[in-house]
């Protein structure tokens, strides 16, 4: 497993979202007036979203790093792991599901985010963020 470095918006053609709906729970989406770890309004679980042709560019734009990053495997999908990863400039963004706050410290993630974080080039860092809880992995 190498340290997510995709920049791109481009989806790998076998990774789809799915009934994946975290992106529309753990961060938090101004252009909705949506605070992290609350349901967007305009999304069923499960399913997705009621607004998706009219949807904001910031959600249209957006996919997680499991979508465009062929580094990470099929351990890191979000439905399952509990986590979307995405990066902001240096920094690896984990966001944790708060319905799962220790998944990220399990086996085979702990010692991956580890090993990310002592492999940063160029002032990269992960951060954890577990509902109003922050970590920086070391």
């Amino acid at each position: 497993m190498i340290i997510p470095t995709s920049s791109t918006s481009t989806p790998l053609g076998e990774r789809a979202c799915g009934t994946c709906t975290l992106c529309c729970r753990l961060p938090d989406i101004d252009a909705l007036e949506k605070p992290a770890n609350d349901w967007c309004r305009h999304c069923i679980d499960g399913e997705g979203c009621r607004i998706y042709e009219q949807r904001p560019q910031l959600c249209r734009d957006f996919l997680c790093l499991w979508r465009t990053d062929e580094g990470l495997d099929d351990t890191w999908d979000p439905a399952p792991s509990r986590m979307m990863i995405y990066r902001q400039g240096p920094q690896v963004t984990v966001l944790v599901d708060p319905d799962y706050p220790e998944i990220w410290k399990q086996t085979p993630y702990a010692e991956t985010l580890q090993r990310w974080a002592r492999a940063g080039e160029a002032g990269q860092y992960v951060i954890v963020f577990v509902g109003d809880a922050v970590f920086k992995v070391d």
